[in-house]
């Protein structure tokens, strides 16, 4: 194996003329080939020939970013068969040979940086770093995952009894049939992060892509092809949800599901899952990472001038929609009306258009539908009397007619408020009132999500008081709420933002793996 020290990939810092020249030249590249057609993987082959349904740019939904082929019923077996039939020589190949696939995965992705970084501007509607720190962090779980599934391999050994002439061995072993059903928010690194979990434990993969990012999710069988990766450990399956998507979940040869999205649809599937299918052996395994509705507490002694930039990132980048982002700010009384002030004008100070533009930090929402369902919350008559600031828009002509939702701060929530308990995905920041820190405490705590949150606080009392009845999955003090890194802060929620399998972290792999003991006494 190469070097066994894992070391964070670099984004792409576009301070650098370098920098910002090559992702210039793949933006125009890529653009010039936008619209071709991508066929299933089954079985180390392609399959096309399928009805294709077209992925859209968000900033510009008359173009065509490409066409994937749509999986079958028929298909989604023919992938769980393949997956089977692989499956009996993937569980037995050396963790340390299934992690050099994902090594050499890993250097296939990075030969091709700014393809997928322009990739993901144009299906997603990413900003140029925000794209670049996906593609880094596509990069790191390939590497890490490595890493860890060879520190995994060796067996942990337990002393025998008083006595007692014996041997006792723990170690791990594939479940079987992975079934991984990606997001479309990071469509490369939370896909890469899935599926590499689940090979190099030993899995075989059917890999639904979101219908909103199919083509960025066709990279996976770029790199694994180039890897070498054996026919049928890994299948790349695109398919619309509904009844197909139940199939696949209900399927009797699945043993794990690895799903990224929304609270609905992670309940359903466990819903789904729990239910024993005609020949079934196994209990379903569900990987669940859901949504957010994540609070930052601004205490009274806060660093305003610190704070306020970190509070705008938080919320407003990637248009908010990142499960980790901002949605509810929580400042004391006595700096309320001083912190929104300087929100207001931080956010006022943000350029929203094409995320192609090189300097704009505000772009479109995904689809229509995202567009629609924000704007009835910001439209709302409760809510509209309460908007402190709300951002133009482009002009549709203009922009393309993409789909654009104002940057919005909404004053003066309180918990009652359907704004401050859904999750709207979206450039909206609810503020709220806190008496004091106690007070700021409870309504941190006041929704059913536990993923992330911050507070900003120059008091080690109240951080460490913070700690204890802030109860997160990821707590941040005094920096922004997203950007967790691979091998540094490992990430997921509990409540209803999921199952607490942290990402990135020495726990996530043991999730795809069932663990045994072997007591050999000695004759």
């Amino acid at each position: 194996m190469a070097e066994d020290v894992f070391r964070n990939e670099p984004a792409a810092d576009f301070s650098q003329a370098a920098n910002r020249k090559s992702m210039t030249a793949a933006l125009t590249t890529l653009h010039a080939s936008l619209g071709q057609t991508y066929p299933l993987f089954i079985n180390g082959r392609d399959e096309p020939g399928r009805p294709t349904a077209a992925s859209i740019n968000p900033a510009r939904p008359a173009e065509v970013v490409g066409h994937a082929c749509q999986a079958t019923a028929d298909d989604l077996d023919a992938a769980v068969a393949a997956a089977g039939v692989a499956f009996s020589m993937w569980r037995e190949t050396n963790p340390e040979a299934r992690a050099a696939y994902l090594l050499r995965a890993a250097s296939a992705l990075r030969s091709r940086m700014w393809q997928a970084t322009a990739l993901l501007v144009f299906e997603v509607g990413k900003q140029w770093d925000q794209s670049s720190h996906d593609v880094a962090e596509a990069i790191d779980f390939l590497e890490y995952y490595a890493r860890e599934m060879v520190r995994l391999a060796t067996p942990v050994k337990f002393p025998p009894g008083p006595g007692e002439p014996e041997s006792n061995q723990l170690f791990y072993e594939p479940r079987g049939i992975a079934a991984v059903i990606a997001p479309w928010n990071f469509p490369l690194a939370i896909s890469c992060g899935m599926v590499s979990a689940a090979i190099v434990t030993g899995n075989c993969v059917v890999y639904k892509p979101s219908s909103l990012s199919p083509v960025t999710g066709h990279l996976l069988v770029d790199i694994f092809r180039e890897a070498g990766l054996p026919p049928g450990v890994f299948n790349y399956v695109p398919c619309g949800g509904g009844n197909l998507g139940d199939r696949l979940v209900d399927h009797p040869d699945v043993a794990l599901i690895a799903f990224t999205g929304s609270r609905e649809v992670g309940l359903r599937i466990c819903e789904r899952a729990a239910k024993l299918q005609p020949g079934q052996r196994h209990i379903k395994k569900v990987i669940t990472e859901l949504g957010g509705k994540n609070a930052i507490i601004v205490d009274e002694d806060a660093d305003i001038d610190a704070t306020v930039p970190r509070i705008v990132r938080s919320a407003f980048a990637f248009q908010g929609q990142k499960c980790s982002a901002c949605s509810r700010l929580i400042v004391l009384e006595s700096v309320y009306d001083e912190v929104l002030e300087r929100l207001v004008s931080g956010v006022r100070s943000l350029r929203i258009g094409p995320p192609e533009s090189y300097g704009n930090d505000v772009g479109p929402v995904v689809e229509a539908a995202a567009q629609a369902r924000i704007m009835s919350y910001v439209d709302a008559p409760e809510v509209a009397g309460r908007v402190v600031y709300r951002s133009e828009v482009p002009d549709s002509e203009v922009a393309g007619g993409g789909f654009y939702v104002p940057a919005t701060i909404v004053g003066d929530v309180t918990p009652a408020d359907r704004i401050a308990q859904d999750e709207l995905f979206g450039p909206v920041l609810a503020v709220m009132r806190a008496k004091d820190f106690d007070h700021a405490l409870d309504l941190a705590v006041s929704t059913p999500y536990a993923l992330t949150g911050g507070v900003f606080s120059s008091s080690p009392e109240r951080l460490a008081r913070a700690v204890v009845r802030f109860r997160v999955g990821n707590l941040y003090m005094n920096r922004a709420i997203t950007g967790a890194v691979v091998g540094r802060q490992p990430f997921g929620g509990f409540g209803l933002s999921g199952g607490g399998t942290k990402a990135g972290g020495p726990d996530y792999l043991p999730h795809f793996m069932n663990p045994r003991v072997v007591t050999e006494r000695y004759l």
